[in-house]
Order: structure tokens, then C-alpha cells, then sequence
């Protein structure tokens, strides 16, 4: 499953979640030597906006592996981005490489196959992301909510708060 998106003429990609204003919580260019210091300084930054335990978890997971997936394919650099739009965080990761050609299909490859799980963890970490081609490389968007999750009603599982679990064993 790929969630492909055009170029945005309006500056940096992903989806236009939430009404109000956006504050710029992070905004650190990496390369890298500096993934390790990004990953807790993303921590930090995500427990303060109000994302704790397991979403939280989750969220600085799938980042650092589009920050990873940025440094091994995408030039050796990139930036990471974390916007606040009302109640949901979005964590933007840009990166300058020549990636006309790549394939970004979002599935699990083959167990047989190392490597090239980062966009495929990243979807299920989160249940959400966007790649977006640029004219100077590419951008990956991941959301998380601030909002708790409604509680499953009596007699009914929890719903799965990560979502695209399609093609998935259940338990």
C-alpha cells in the first residue's frame, strides 16, 4: 500500500490535519552522525506536547526510521519537522535524493529480504503515511493525535489504535 502524494506547490508535504494555528515544535537538520541525539531530542519534544506511552513510543519509532530510510536512500542528510495542528502532531521528514526511480510501495517485503521495512514499520506504527515526491527529493509524513482514543464499548475488543494491519495474522 502506497499513500503517494503530488508535489504541494505550498511548500512541504503531508496532510492538512486539524483547524488553528501551527506551532513549530522541532525543526533540526540531520545527518547521520546526529540520528541518535535527533531520536531523544524527538522524544522529549513529543512527551511535552503530550504524547506519552505506547503512541508516543510508536511515533519516535517510525520517525527514526524515515530518518534512517532519509540518511541510507535519500543523500546522506535531511530535515525533520514537528508541527503541531491543533490536536494532532505531525512529524514531517524531507531528505535531497535522487529518488525519481524508487520504488516506495509500502509492504513487507519477503522475510527472505534484508532490510526494507522502514516505510512499512512507519505505516504500522502509525496508521498513517503520506510520501510525497518533490522536484529536490522526498518527503515522508507520519500523524499521531493528542486525543485519547475512544474506549471500546462493553462486551467488544479494543479497536486497533494503529489501523492497517491488513494482511496481517490475527491472534
Amino acid at each position: 500500500m502506497s499513500n503517494l502524494a503530488q508535489p504541494d506547490a505550498g511548500g512541504t508535504g503531508g496532510p492538512m490535519s486539524g483547524v488553528g494555528e501551527e506551532i513549530c515544535l522541532l525543526s533540526e537538520a540531520f545527518t547521520a552522525q546526529t540520528v541518535t541525539p535527533l531520536r531523544h531530542l524527538l522524544a522529549a519534544q513529543i512527551a511535552a506536547a503530550g504524547l506519552t506511552g505506547d503512541l508516543a513510543e510508536d511515533l519516535v519509532l517510525a520517525v527514526h526510521e524515515l530518518v534512517t530510510n532519509a540518511v541510507l536512500h535519500g543523500g546522506g542528510q535531511g530535515r525533520l519537522d514537528l508541527i503541531r495542528r491543533a490536536d494532532l502532531l505531525v512529524c514531517e521528514v524531507s531528505d535531497h535524493g535522487d529518488q525519481a526511480e524508487a520504488d516506495l510501495t509500502v509492504h513487507l517485503p519477503p522475510s527472505t529480504t534484508a532490510g526494507g521495512r522502514g516505510l512499512w514499520l512507519a505505516h504500522q506504527l502509525t496508521g498513517a503515511l503520506t510520501l510525497t515526491r518533490r522536484p529536490d527529493g522526498m518527503t515522508a509524513t507520519v500523524t499521531a493525535s493528542l486525543i485519547d482514543p475512544p474506549a471500546a464499548l462493553p462486551g467488544l475488543p479494543p479497536a486497533d489504535r494503529r489501523g492497517g494491519d491488513e494482511g496481517l495474522p490475527r491472534r
